[in-house]
């Protein structure tokens, strides 16, 4: 999603908004809203911290809801904008600021490969070794400095800024620019491959 509209634009102005780049899905979900109705919908695209759906129901912008995907429990979110059966959403969280140490979640520990880059270079294909809401390790082909920021791509969202945090070798601890949000970070470990005790 581009930059983040200002709340007055929420709740004057019922179309789309500028945001940053989704990616296409197709999850079946449901809504809860205040009168207590759970109208069913699709996900139609997925960021880290917001959806497309296609509805039946219209909705209000800035109207708070409840979104159930998959039996995972209700997500917090808010209505950015509705029209023609379609209504871009953003998730509510509480995040704080995010630091390199100490660690805010458990890793998990998977064997996959993401793409990544440095600026101003061509991507790769790398193995990510375990992986969080907040940031992820990663065998690298290069080494790389401490500080320095790539771009990590997980397939299926869009590219992600990320900030080197520690360096052992080949191997570089990164902090994401912006966490997953929780439902989005369910539905990426589940397209992993998550390395079972």
């Amino acid at each position: 999603m581009g930059a983040e509209p200002n709340s007055a634009a929420l709740k004057l102005h019922n179309e789309p908004v500028d945001r940053r780049e989704r990616r296409s899905v197709t999850l079946h979900a449901f809504i809860l809203r205040a009168d207590g109705s759970s109208p069913e919908v699709l996900i139609s695209d997925l960021s880290y911290d917001g959806c497309g759906i296609e509805t039946p129901v219209s909705l209000q912008p800035d109207e708070a809801l409840k979104l159930s995907v998959l039996g995972r429990g209700a997500i917090d979110c808010r209505v950015r904008w509705c029209r023609d059966g379609k209504a871009g959403l953003i998730f509510e969280s509480d995040r704080t600021e995010k630091k390199c140490s100490p660690r805010q979640s458990e890793r998990i520990a998977t064997s996959a490969e993401v793409s990544l880059r440095r600026i101003g270079q061509s991507s790769r294909r790398v193995q990510v070794t375990d992986l969080s809401p907040e940031g992820c390790k990663v065998r690298l082909p290069h080494q790389p400095r401490l500080d320095e920021h790539l771009l990590i791509k997980f397939d299926g969202l869009e590219v992600l800024q990320s900030e080197v945090c520690w360096v052992e070798g080949f191997d570089a601890g990164l902090r994401f620019e912006r966490s997953f949000h929780p439902a989005v970070f369910a539905l990426v470990v589940e397209r992993l491959k998550p390395i079972r005790d």
